[in-house]
Parts: structure tokens; C-alpha cells; sequence
């Protein structure tokens, strides 16, 4: 039997009041290597071992199954196998699979694993010509309106006020695809990972003897990653905890960078104000990175608006090397740069799996692995194909579960593992490089997770070595490859590593030049803090100031690296363009649209449908409505006839655009946004004379004879 007070030993003074407090409410502002997880384990083993809790009373909650799976890792090591650790969907499946039969009756319907066919199909229903990338991009946008809670009837309102603008879809075609996207989903009876927690909410809304059931077997919850959590899921937490008190949140306001998800920090910020008698604890002490990387971080970050809840970090590690910055006169240069330095590290000792290079953008990913390619530096890129989805790694679990049975343990695991994989490829010389060394890497790294398991446990077999594998696969939990790691700054959220290159720190890509108004910007802070944060002892920033070789030197350092010209140098100050093209205040600046001021107030235009109607969304409109209406129904007329969606005439920015310009002539007309060539030749006659007021019916049906003529 575990004694509770050891439980305790080894905690920083912060972590022990969030373990040693099992019962009540409790928000625990948790920065980046303060040990969050620790302490929240150390928690539940407190509350286990002291009495508080029953372990199969206890909920933890993560949001990714990698993270899930590490804190059942860390809960068995307390001796707590039963405390059940899983994702707000693992969670939710599981109950919606137990309760299906009784609460709606017959099987659980499939899970949809991905999105995109539907989306595909659902634009082609509504004769949409969608490529791969535009599909994703709506796929995301169907995603954000669930766990918003939204409807296809609400969508409208809710997106136009957020300004969202998916894929260039006015919000009512946005609204029609996911209808329709929803119809094909019925069709073939299956449901999405989104309704999976909106089915399971409203189980237990409908269903209170459900609702009771699932409080009483859940009694004390744990939610790490707190500022991530949506909509959806804050409705599914409380139905789930109910009035009772016993709710741990953790959460880092400073490192909320999914809001484009639909995630809110205001469920962290404003736990304490919700649930009365909260105890919120800080945890400042970072143990991960050097005094100069947490130094630089917290300058970065302290330039964005000041809160109340946020965290200064202090630096509990060995003093280190200074953070660099490195301008580089191109991206290729930037790549060959980086790679040098990497060599660098590896004939210092560094090992190539504690090294990484972030970035913004996953696009900027194929310069390096050319530079890492040719100087036969091994990589992986994260957020790729993961690693037991690959080809080779499925063969070989094929041939570890045949040979399971001939092994009589008379020969060590690892190299019994290493027989039975040579047929998947794998060998004893390491290849030079390509598509083969990424397979045998993979390989290898399943031989030295195979070394590694049975060093600590002489007895391990094959089986066990597969049965390993199998729990590690469903928990996302990869064995280290030995290579550098390529990752985007999102995908790099939760990991760290000895040695972090950071590259592209150049307005445009940090911030991204996507990001409008204030809001974004900050959350690209955030995003540049999360990237400093990884990094354990050396930590190179770089940015290139053209993209191809003999390009036009026009970016600058990140406006976030300001603050930290004294640790960076003076070559961290970022100053105007020439000609004063510098985006302020966090604005972006369009080159391909105009006019790029509201024609009503001259204040600069921010996003895509105001360039296009050439007039901020704070000005009152200043067409005629009739004229507008007349437009209204001529488009509607025309896409009736056509058998297409309205939009696909014109969208209504740009029917905003030409009713507030009023052209008179077709050359006039091809100065609207919106109106290229084709639409230029089909309809600049009809639309004219709606203008001129024409019978829109009668426009139309002349427009529409025409271009059946045409054709």
C-alpha cells in the first residue's frame, strides 16, 4: 500500500497544493515545462491513496490519445491502473456505445474516419468544383460550426460576425454544402467525430436516468489542456460533472493557439468566476529550458497585452547558451544554413531524434528536407503518415505475431526482433539515404524499442514485445526514430527537444500574413512563444529576407522579436518597408485587391469582402435596396435556370460591390471584384440592364437563352 504523503515527496512547493487539495474546484494556471502533468497525477494519486477518491470514480481528460496514453502511463507507474485517462472522444464513444441501445435503439452507427469524400460529394451534388485542398479547408470550416454549436440556419449570422470566409464561400453556400454534406452522411448511415459528443450531450439532456447513471460512475474530473477546449465539449464536460464541485482544470492562457478550431481560453480564464470557491494555483517553475531561452520567451511574450492570469515563467535548470538570430539572404540559404548547424550538434554529441526545426507553415518543410537530404542528415516529418500506419511497420508487426509462437526465449528479444524484421527490410547496415533509410529508421527504431523493453524486463518475449506495440498504436505512442524532427509550430505543441531551430521569423510567416486584426496577431504571438518554449539548451531563430536566390529582399524581422533586440541583438528590431508597405496594428495589407480604403469613412480595409465591396463592415451600405433586390432576384433567376447554386453567379459581395459602384458600361463592370473574363462575357449585358431597370425575370431569361446558344 502506497502512504499518501509519499506521494507528495519530490513536488516544487505549487505542484504539491495542486496534489495535496484532491477535493474541490481547482484551476491550475500551468506554464509551459512547469510540470503540469505531474502534478495532476501526483493529484489523483492523492486522492486515491488518502481515501478521497475511489479510482474508478476518477475521469482524467486530455485531447489528444498520445496525451492520454502518457498519463495512463504515469497513473499505472502510482499504482492506479484504474483510473481511466481518454480523449473527450475516446470518452464519449465509449458511453455513447453503452447507451445507444437504450437510448435510440439498434447498433452504433460507423464512425466516419475522414471527412473529405463526403465534403467531395456534397459539392458535387451541388455541381461545386472542388480541388484536395479547398475540400480540407471546408471540411475544417463544417468541423469549427459543430463544436460551435451551430446549425446550417445559424451558420450564417454566427460566421459573418466572426469573418469567416471559407475557401472563398460566401457564408449562405457554406451553409448549403453542409446541409447537403449532412444528407449524404444519413445516406450512408454513418456520423462524424463531432457528433459523436453532440449525440452524447443530447443522450443525457433527453435521458436524465442516463445523465444520473454516468454522474455517479464519474464522481472527480481532471481536464488538462483546458484552454483548448470548445464549445461542444464545455457543454459535455457540465453535463458530465453536473452541480457537483470536484473539477480540476489546467490550462496555459499563453499558449491558446487553436481558436481557428473553435477553442476559447475563456473557459480557463473564467473557471474561477463560474464555479464558486475555486483555489487557483500558479505553476511558474520551468524545468525544462535554460535561464536564456525562458528569459527570451517571457520578453516575447510580455509585449502582447497584459492579463491577469498569465504566467511569468522562472527558469529552474542550469544557465546556458544565449538564443541566436540569423538573417540569411534567401530560403535556400536559410535550409543550408540550419542543416550546417545541425552537423554541428551531432559532432558534439547531440542525438539527431533531440533535434528539431519548427515553422509556420508546412510548405516550409521541402527546402530543408532537401538540405537535410543532401547532406545525409536522417529526419522525420511530424504530422505526416504516422508511424504505425506505415507500410513497413505493419509488415513487421505481420511477421513479429508469426513469429511469436518459435520464440522459446532461448535467444535475447532484441535480436529474436531483429530476424523477424530483416524480411520488412531491415538490415544491419545503416543505407546511405532516400525512401530506403526512412523505411529501415523506422525498422530500426521498433529493434531499439525492443533492446530498451527487455533491459527492464529480462522475461519479455516477442508476444509481450507485440502486445506492447498494439497498446502503444492505439495510444499513439511511437518509439523515437533517430532523426531530425521537421514539425509545424501547431504540430510541435506538447513535445520538446535538447536543440530547437526556429526558422522563418519574418512578418509574413510570424505573424502569418493571413492573420487580421488584433486578436490573431496575439494568438501568432502565442504561437511563436509555444516555439521557444520547446527547447531545452540551444535554441537558433532565423529568417531569410527574400524566398527564391536573387529575390527581392523584402521581409523584415518578426514585429515579436522587438522586445528582444537587448538578448537577439540589433538585428531582432524590425523596421518599416520601403514605401511604407509594413502591415501596423495588425492589419494586412491585400496588393491584389482594391480600392484598400472604405470609399465611405477612407479607413484601411481589412479582409477579403470588404476589399471587394470597397467599404469597411462598420459603414452603412450605400446602395439602393430596390436596385440591390432587383440584382437579388436576376442572380436568383439565373442560378434557378442553370441548376446552380446562387453563388456561383455571383457571390453577394461581389452583387454588393456592383449595386454600391453602380456601373455603367461592361469595362466598368471588370473593375468589380469578383467579375473576371468569363463572367465578364455572360452576364455584363444582363446585369447592365438590370442596373438600367430592366425586368430582372426578363434579364435573366435573355442571359440564360444566350448562353445556351453560346454553347
Amino acid at each position: 500500500m502506497v502512504d499518501a504523503d509519499e506521494i507528495l515527496a519530490g513536488l516544487d512547493p505549487e505542484q504539491r497544493e495542486v496534489a495535496s487539495n484532491p477535493l474541490g474546484p481547482m484551476c491550475v494556471l500551468a506554464g509551459a515545462g512547469t510540470g503540469k502533468t505531474r502534478a495532476i497525477t501526483h493529484r489523483i494519486a492523492y486522492g486515491v491513496h488518502s481515501g478521497a477518491y475511489r479510482p474508478d470514480r476518477v475521469l482524467a481528460v486530455t485531447f489528444t490519445a498520445r496525451a492520454a496514453g502518457e498519463m495512463r502511463t504515469r497513473l499505472r507507474g502510482l499504482g492506479l491502473p484504474a483510473v481511466q485517462a481518454r480523449t473527450f472522444h475516446a470518452a464519449s464513444l465509449r458511453q455513447l456505445q453503452y447507451f445507444w441501445p437504450k437510448a435510440i435503439g439498434g447498433p452504433t452507427p460507423e464512425i466516419l474516419k475522414q471527412k473529405a469524400p463526403v465534403v467531395g460529394e456534397a459539392g458535387a451534388r451541388l455541381r461545386l468544383q472542388l480541388d484536395r485542398v479547398v475540400i480540407r479547408d471546408l471540411a475544417a470550416e463544417i468541423e469549427w460550426a459543430k463544436v460551435s454549436m451551430l446549425t446550417p440556419e445559424t451558420y450564417r449570422a454566427a460566421a459573418t460576425r466572426a469573418g469567416r470566409s471559407p475557401a472563398e464561400l460566401d457564408v449562405t453556400a457554406m451553409a448549403r454544402l453542409w446541409e447537403t454534406y449532412e444528407e449524404v452522411k444519413a445516406e450512408r448511415g454513418v456520423i462524424d467525430f463531432e457528433d459523436v459528443l453532440l449525440l452524447m450531450a443530447g443522450v443525457m439532456v433527453d435521458h436524465p436516468d442516463i445523465a444520473t447513471t454516468v454522474r455517479q460512475q464519474y464522481r472527480h474530473f481532471v481536464v488538462d489542456e483546458y484552454q483548448d477546449v470548445n464549445t461542444l465539449q464545455q457543454t459535455l464536460l457540465d453535463l458530465w460533472v453536473g452541480e457537483r464541485p470536484d473539477l480540476c482544470v489546467v490550462g496555459d492562457p499563453a499558449q491558446t493557439i487553436y481558436s481557428f478550431t473553435g477553442a476559447s481560453p475563456e473557459h480557463l480564464t473564467g473557471f474561477a468566476r463560474r464555479r464558486a470557491g475555486t483555489r487557483t494555483v500558479r505553476l511558474v517553475r520551468n524545468y525544462r529550458s535554460t535561464p536564456q531561452i525562458v528569459g527570451l520567451a517571457n520578453l516575447v511574450l510580455s509585449a502582447g497585452p497584459r492579463r491577469a492570469d498569465s504566467v511569468q515563467l522562472q527558469a529552474q535548470s542550469a544557465s546556458g547558451a544565449e538564443p541566436t538570430l540569423t538573417a540569411l539572404s534567401d530560403d535556400d540559404a536559410e535550409a543550408a544554413y540550419v542543416v550546417g548547424e545541425i552537423k554541428k550538434l551531432l559532432s558534439q554529441g547531440y542525438s539527431a531524434s533531440e533535434i528539431a526545426i519548427l515553422y509556420r507553415v508546412n510548405a516550409q518543410s521541402e527546402a530543408l528536407e532537401q538540405a537535410l537530404a543532401a547532406a545525409d542528415v536522417p529526419y522525420l516529418v511530424r504530422g505526416g503518415e504516422r508511424f504505425f500506419q506505415r507500410k513497413e511497420v505493419r509488415q513487421a508487426l505481420v511477421y513479429l505475431r508469426g513469429g511469436a509462437r518459435g520464440d522459446d526465449g532461448s535467444e535475447p528479444l532484441g535480436r529474436m526482433v531483429r530476424d523477424l524484421i530483416t524480411s520488412a527490410g531491415w538490415s544491419v547496415q545503416r543505407p546511405s539515404g532516400g525512401a530506403v533509410l526512412e523505411r529501415w529508421q523506422s525498422l530500426n527504431a521498433l529493434a531499439e524499442l525492443a533492446d530498451d523493453l527487455s533491459a527492464a524486463d529480462e522475461s519479455m518475449r516477442v508476444r509481450d514485445f507485440v502486445a506492447e506495440l498494439d497498446r502503444r498504436a492505439a495510444e499513439q505512442h511511437a518509439p523515437t526514430v533517430d532523426g531530425v524532427t521537421l514539425a509545424s509550430l501547431h504540430a510541435a505543441k506538447g513535445l520538446e527537444w535538447d536543440a530547437v531551430f526556429l526558422i522563418g521569423c519574418s512578418d509574413g510567416l510570424l505573424p502569418i500574413s493571413l492573420a487580421e486584426g488584433p486578436a490573431a496577431i496575439e494568438e501568432e504571438r502565442r504561437l511563436l512563444y509555444v516555439g521557444l518554449t520547446r527547447a531545452r539548451r540551444h535554441l537558433g531563430l532565423s529568417w531569410a529576407a527574400a524566398r527564391n536566390p536573387g529575390g527581392r529582399a523584402s521581409r523584415r524581422p518578426s514585429r515579436f522579436l522587438d522586445p528582444a533586440a537587448a538578448v537577439l541583438g540589433d538585428g531582432a528590431r524590425s523596421a518599416p518597408k520601403s514605401g511604407g508597405g509594413r502591415s501596423t496594428g495588425g492589419r494586412r495589407q491585400v496588393k491584389s485587391l482594391k480600392p484598400r480604403k472604405c470609399r465611405t469613412c477612407g479607413a484601411d480595409l481589412d479582409t477579403a469582402a470588404e476589399l471587394k465591396i470597397g467599404r469597411c463592415n462598420s459603414c452603412p451600405s450605400t446602395y439602393d435596396q430596390s436596385q440591390f433586390e432587383a440584382l437579388r432576384a436576376w442572380r436568383l433567376a439565373v442560378a434557378t435556370a442553370m441548376k446552380v447554386p446562387a453563388f456561383v453567379v455571383f457571390t453577394d459581395a461581389t452583387l454588393i460591390a456592383i449595386a454600391e459602384t453602380v456601373p455603367a458600361t461592361a469595362a466598368q463592370l471588370s473593375t468589380v471584384s469578383g467579375v473576371g473574363a468569363q463572367k465578364l462575357a455572360r452576364y455584363s449585358e444582363s446585369v447592365l440592364a438590370v442596373l438600367s431597370g430592366t425586368d430582372p425575370e426578363d434579364a435573366a431569361a435573355r442571359c440564360v437563352a444566350q448562353t445556351a446558344e453560346g454553347e
